[in-house]
C-alpha cells in the first residue's frame, strides 16, 4: 500500500475526485489529508484556551494542526501538493518544502497561469499535474507492478 497525503487547497473538490480514481481503478493506496474544514482547522487550538488576539490564536491553531500535518507527511510515500486559483496556499508551499527537506517525492497539481510563481516548488517536485486525473494516472502508473 502506497500511503499518499493531500495537501494544499480546501475549496474544491480536487481531493474526492482523487479518491473516486483511485478507487475506480483499486489503486493500492491510503489517503490522508489535513483537516478541510476551515473553521475547525482555524479553532484547532481554542481547546488550549481563548485568545483575545487573533495571531496567538493562529499560533497555537497552527501548532495543532502541525502535529497531524508533520507526522501524515513524515509517513506518507508521496505527498500531492495542490495549488488553487482562489486563494495563495502558503501552508501548500511549507508542505512541498518540508518534503523537499525530507527528500519525500510530491506531485504538484495546479493550473499553467501559476507556473512562474510556484517555480521553486515545482523544481521539486517529482511531476506536475493539471488535473486531478492525472494525479490518479501518476498514481496508477507507480504502483503498478509492470
Amino acid at each position: 500500500m502506497f500511503a499518499v497525503y493531500l495537501s494544499g487547497e480546501i475549496h474544491t473538490d480536487w481531493r474526492q475526485q482523487i479518491m473516486r480514481g483511485a478507487q475506480a481503478l483499486d489503486l493500492p493506496i491510503t489517503l490522508t489529508s489535513a483537516v478541510t474544514d476551515h473553521e475547525t482547522s482555524d479553532a484547532a487550538g481554542d481547546v488550549l484556551g481563548k485568545e483575545s488576539q487573533p495571531f496567538w490564536r493562529d499560533h497555537k491553531s497552527s501548532k495543532v494542526n502541525a502535529i497531524r500535518t508533520k507526522t501524515l507527511l513524515e509517513k506518507c510515500d508521496v505527498a500531492v501538493i495542490r495549488f488553487g486559483d482562489q486563494y495563495k496556499q502558503w501552508n501548500a508551499a511549507f508542505d512541498a518544502g518540508y518534503c523537499a527537506a525530507l527528500g519525500k517525492p510530491y506531485i504538484t497539481l495546479h493550473a499553467e497561469d501559476i507556473i512562474h510563481p510556484l517555480k521553486e516548488v515545482d523544481g521539486s517536485a517529482m511531476a506536475w499535474a493539471q488535473t486531478p486525473e492525472q494525479v490518479v494516472e501518476v498514481l496508477k502508473y507507480v504502483t503498478s507492478q509492470h
